[in-house]
């Protein structure tokens, strides 16, 4: 069955994406008002300037417009949406001595890991101040649920480095982990655009399932790509995970399937990687070989698939508005 992609406005849903992404992007650069001190402010006005894909506000505003709310109504919990996720990027920078995020300088390397730590912290408060401006008779629910969220996010971050120093991560573990450190972020968006929106309870249910899904199937493909990109298209440093010895989707699947040499060379790769290209590449070739790229690729499909069957089969009805072209976008995308 073809499905008809329609936004809330009459408009492509591309264009209205475009349009809002540009008005959150503005919006985010004035966000940072105060001037002093300048070591805390300056870091965190230069990473909201920093322009990202910005589709988990998007996301947030298109959930409760289709349960029938205002993107008016959702605006300001979606900047707190997006200046979270800005936060986590800049403490997981951090913890994984990145170098580059956007095509940037991380505010770290750009300034030193004290500023950056207090600029994440900065961030979660401005993050506060957004949301509780939040006008929803639900809004001690929605606070609860952003609360709980930000405590996900740490469980996720503090697992992810665990699974460095051991020698295996099943795959359960490693989608346990994904679902608390990026997945909750997505669910959380659809949720709380739901909720704002005044929607049935089965109707916030099928978007939160909706977001968790997609949110996976976002951290699958940036395990992918951390591989299988170029720095230039990917604005950060590849092979990142690799040298920190992150078991990623990608490398989960290669250690299930590859001889006991292949295997070796993989570790290998793990501690001689700092930097080298012609190494990722070379795990890249691996990969290849196994098949690991195109079942990567497949499961992203099936999870983009999984996450709009929470749309088409909620019993009440959801109107689709962008939410399928998200699902799209998110499929498709290559960095």
């Amino acid at each position: 069955m073809k499905i008809q992609i329609t936004s809330s406005h009459c408009t492509k849903p591309e264009t209205y994406y475009a349009n809002l992404a540009r008005r959150i992007n503005s919006d985010l650069e004035k966000a940072v008002s105060i001037d002093f001190p300048e070591s805390l402010y300056e870091p965190m006005s230069y990473v909201l300037s920093a322009y990202g894909k910005r589709f988990r506000p998007i996301l947030l505003i298109m959930a409760c417009e289709s349960v029938g709310g205002t993107q008016r109504s959702a605006y300001n919990a979606a900047l707190a949406i997006e200046i979270l996720h800005n936060f986590t990027l800049v403490h997981d920078d951090i913890m994984d001595n990145d170098d580059l995020r956007r095509g940037k300088e991380t505010v770290h390397k750009k300034w030193n890991s004290n500023i950056a730590i207090l600029a994440g912290d900065g961030l979660i408060a401005l993050a506060y101040r957004y949301l509780l401006k939040t006008h929803s008779r639900q809004l001690k629910q929605i606070i609860k649920i952003f609360s709980e969220a930000i405590i996900k996010i740490c469980e996720g971050q503090s697992v992810d480095k665990d699974m460095e120093s051991v020698p295996s991560v099943s795959m359960d573990e490693y989608l346990d982990m994904i679902e608390r450190k990026t997945g909750i972020l997505v669910s959380i968006s659809a949720e709380i655009g739901g909720i704002i929106g005044s929607g049935a309870s089965s109707a916030v249910e099928a978007l939160r399932k909706y977001g968790l899904e997609l949110g996976i199937a976002f951290q699958i493909q940036d395990d992918l790509f951390d591989i299988i990109s170029e720095e230039a298209i990917l604005g950060k440093d590849i092979g990142s995970d690799l040298c920190n010895g992150k078991k990623t989707y990608p490398i989960i699947l290669f250690m299930q399937r590859a001889t006991a040499r292949d295997k070796k060379r993989l570790l290998t790769a793990f501690s001689a990687c700092r930097g080298d290209a012609a190494i990722v590449h070379t795990v890249c070739d691996m990969m290849n070989a196994y098949g690991i790229i195109s079942d990567v690729k497949h499961d992203v499909d099936r999870r983009v698939q999984t996450a709009n069957s929470f749309l088409f089969n909620h019993p009440d009805g959801i109107s689709l508005n962008g939410l399928l072209y998200l699902s799209e976008m998110i499929r498709t995308r290559t960095h």
